[in-house]
């Protein structure tokens, strides 16, 4: 049985951590998609606001499959 899957990105944040931030955007992703199966991070990145770190980011593939 062939499978097609689709790849969509998103960023997102987290006050917290890294995995925090991760574990948020998965969450998310599960309301709108369905047949996740796989994430890749593809990138990190921590905003700065008055010599803080105040927010932990990242840029996420979510892969999931087409339902046919």
């Amino acid at each position: 049985m062939s499978r097609i899957a689709r790849v969509t990105e998103i960023v997102a944040g987290s006050p917290k951590s890294f995995n925090d931030a991760i574990k948020t955007g998965f969450k998310r992703a599960c309301k709108t998609l369905r047949g996740i199966t796989g994430i890749r991070i593809i990138e990190q990145r921590i905003s700065v606001a008055d010599n803080k770190m105040v927010e932990y980011r990242v840029r996420m593939e979510i892969i999931f499959v087409l339902e046919g």
